[in-house]
């Protein structure tokens, strides 16, 4: 199995549970693994043959800004369908940082892994 990365990706969208976020926006910091076979994309140099991070990373923008989830558990939930659905990512580990929402610590979050590894 080889993988497509996309690390360090800020989006900004309302998220929390609290009264006073669901006020404001907050910057999460995305990072995602997804499984692929890039030997088809390579041979022939063609983009139509692997997972398309540039087409991914708009669609999480696009889907993330949009959303209002209370836990970044049910975002991270709804992106792994949205990816596994919509670019028919096989599998994937998907990490969401929330930076800045417990004062002692540089970032929380989770980490999901969804899908069969090949």
């Amino acid at each position: 199995m080889d993988i497509v990365y996309i690390r360090g990706l800020q989006v900004d969208t309302v998220i929390g549970i609290y009264d006073w976020e669901r006020t404001i926006r907050q910057t999460l910091s995305i990072d995602l693994e997804m499984g692929t076979d890039i030997r088809a994309a390579a041979r022939r140099d063609d983009i139509d043959q692997t997972l398309n991070y540039k087409a991914i990373t708009d669609r999480l923008i696009e889907f993330i800004s949009s959303s209002e989830f209370l836990l970044i558990e049910t975002l991270a939930e709804e992106i792994a369908s949205l990816l596994m659905e919509e670019f028919s990512v096989p599998w994937l580990r998907l990490t969401i940082g929330k930076p800045g929402a417990v004062p002692q610590a540089r970032d929380v979050g989770v980490v999901i892994e969804r899908g069969e590894r090949f």
